[in-house]
């Protein structure tokens, strides 16, 4: 059998690739999603009284990135392109604030969703192919070592969705995206996010990530992937929103790790799950409840942006006076998270993080 060709790019990176994958993998700790976008924070500000403009987002990431100690829990923050362009008080970039203490710098990279046309409604595809090699070479070298894509795919039984059209779309846009990354240097974290919006019971979603799932890593093979210098960030396999019996913790977890098992390489460094509208205190639970479970070649840990924030905008309130307090909520969900990665994470009142959903109906990030 002939070996899988190896570009000039990829052969240059192939050892930080991996090198930058295993840091991020690191037991006990995890990653910060702090890459929403203008919009999207302004939806988080509205919820706290705090005006939507460029230096209160900079002050808010200037809050984040210079957390104390946030390094012992937080392997690596995703950013938002405003943010990786930021200076803190000091005068240092947001990136250097992270990469001094050992925390890898990423970059959000993809255009948001369009309509994918498939003929059913709501169905998406990912913007922000064309440019992503030159984009992606600047970021290496403004400190950036890994990168984010999200495509989003959808339940719907009654719909028939996910569409065979939608999941080929977005599984090979992943790839593509992903390898385009690795020829720049940047890790890339494949994000193919089934919204938690629907009706659909456990079994039912099993069925459907198993489909994504396998056709997302047959698309990362044929476009020569190296799954070694690379993550995954997928959903926790649950039942819909609206559904009348919710799984519970164990369940989840079974059903999630039982569907990695099936379709994810042992090659693969890290698995960093997506919050997905989960509450604080169930995105930590349902996280350690899977790192209980036997038969995980991967790490299994987070990559929480509400999950890790929601509580902390609330301390904080875009008050100076309140940064303080602010930083360590961070640092309490940050360990909790870290914990659950090691499945010791144990409930504690005085720090039990916030118990109401997160979910935002056919969320946009």
């Amino acid at each position: 059998m002939a070996a899988a060709s190896t570009s000039t790019s990829e052969s240059r990176f192939r050892d930080e690739l991996i090198a930058t994958a295993q840091a991020i993998a690191a037991p006990g700790k995890g990653i910060l999603a702090a890459d929403e976008s203008t919009g999207t924070i302004g939806k988080r500000f509205e919820s706290i009284a705090v005006e939507n403009n460029e230096e209160n987002r900079r002050k808010y990431r200037e809050l984040l990135m210079t957390t104390a100690g946030l390094e012992e829990h937080i392997s690596g923050v995703i950013l938002f392109d405003e943010t990786a362009r930021q200076r803190v008080a000091d005068g240092r970039t947001m990136i250097e604030c992270l990469t001094s203490r050992g925390i890898v710098a990423g970059i959000k990279v993809d255009a948001g969703v369009k309509d994918l046309f498939s003929g059913i409604p709501g169905e998406t595809t990912t913007q922000g192919i064309d440019d992503l090699d030159k984009r992606c070479a600047a970021y290496y070298a403004m400190g950036c070592r890994f990168a984010k894509w999200r495509a989003v795919l959808m339940i719907n039984e009654a719909l028939g969705a996910p569409s065979e059209l939608a999941i080929h779309e977005n599984a090979y846009g992943l790839a593509r995206y992903a390898k385009i990354c690795q020829m720049n240097g940047l890790v890339p974290i494949v994000e193919p996010e089934i919204l938690m919006d629907g009706t659909h019971d456990l079994a039912h979603a099993v069925k459907v990530n198993l489909k994504v799932l396998g056709a997302v890593f047959k698309a990362l093979s044929d476009h020569n992937v190296l799954l070694e210098g690379a993550l995954l960030k997928p959903n926790m396999v649950t039942s819909g929103e609206a559904c009348p019996t919710k799984a519970g913790a164990v369940q989840v977890a079974h059903a999630t790790i039982t569907v990695l098992r099936r379709c994810v390489p042992p090659a693969l460094p890290s698995i960093n799950f997506l919050s997905g509208g989960l509450s604080e205190e169930q995105a930590s639970v349902y996280l350690n409840e899977m790192n209980k479970l036997p038969g995980r070649p991967w790490s299994v840990s987070f990559s929480y942006g509400r999950a890790l924030q929601k509580s902390v905008l609330k301390i904080w309130a875009g008050k100076d006076e309140n940064v303080a307090a602010a930083q360590e909520m961070l640092r309490v969900r940050a360990r909790a998270n870290g914990l659950a990665n090691l499945g010791q994470y144990n409930v504690d009142p005085s720090t039990i993080g916030e118990s109401g959903s997160l979910f935002e109906k056919a969320y946009v990030y």
